[in-house]
């Protein structure tokens, strides 16, 4: 287990400032498999640093990014929200790609995602244009039906979803999932049943065990499959 170090760094996108959360872990000269954690449309950045600083001691650097500094949100619980600024954050998080793959204790071959709901969409819609992207862990999100007008190419996607989830319908973890199989993804799904858009904490713990077993097998083993 590698001990922690955490700074905020700021790089451009559209021309506007962009804060990203980092969590490195402390060892001279090691190259580490890199993750960028998605928040959802609460925002919740501090929500996010436990997760980050877990993943973090297992040896991944993790970059949690602040989308909504390239639209000035504080939040996104609206649908036109929603709709009129998803554009500018996959503009942003495919700059925040490159920025991370220029990290010094980062592999630029080996990045990965982790969202949460409108993150999950947000790192399931990147995954499907952006070949740098290696595996994504998905929580409580899905695919918008609209990414199938611009899919290139997918890669290895681990869905976890509550079959009560009344924000995201469970629906959308299985319309992942049909895509997925269609074109030959490798895949885990885990539908917690009676769980809703956040878990109890119990299914938090089996959650947090398979995101890092899966990242640990596409990212950090060097097993990535994605097709072109």
């Amino acid at each position: 287990m590698y001990p922690v170090t955490q700074i905020q760094l700021t790089f451009e996108s559209g021309g506007r400032p962009i804060r990203i959360d980092c969590f490195q872990p402390a060892a001279d000269g090691q190259c580490f498999p890199a993750v960028i954690g998605l928040h959802g449309s609460g925002g919740g950045y501090a929500t996010m640093a436990e997760p980050a600083t877990l993943l973090a001691q297992q040896g991944f650097a993790v970059y949690v990014l602040h989308y909504f500094d390239r639209t000035a949100t504080a939040g996104a619980a609206d649908k036109a929200t929603i709709f009129r600024h998803f554009p500018l954050w996959m503009k942003t998080l495919w700059d925040a790609v490159g920025f991370v793959a220029r990290q010094s204790p980062v592999d630029p071959e080996r990045i990965g995602l982790l969202g949460f709901s409108l993150g999950a969409y947000l790192a399931c819609s990147a995954a499907a244009i952006d070949s740098r992207i290696r595996a994504v862990v998905e929580f409580f999100g899905g695919l918008p039906k609209e990414m199938k007008f611009f899919m290139r190419r997918l890669c290895p996607i681990l869905i976890l979803h509550g079959d009560a989830d009344p924000t995201v319908p469970v629906e959308e973890a299985y319309h992942l999932q049909q895509v997925l199989e269609r074109k030959g993804i490798p895949y885990e799904l885990q539908v917690y049943p009676g769980e809703g858009h956040s878990f109890t904490p119990e299914a938090w713990r089996d959650a947090g065990l398979r995101s890092r077993a899966f990242l640990t097998k596409y990212l950090a083993a060097g097993d990535v499959q994605a097709t072109p």
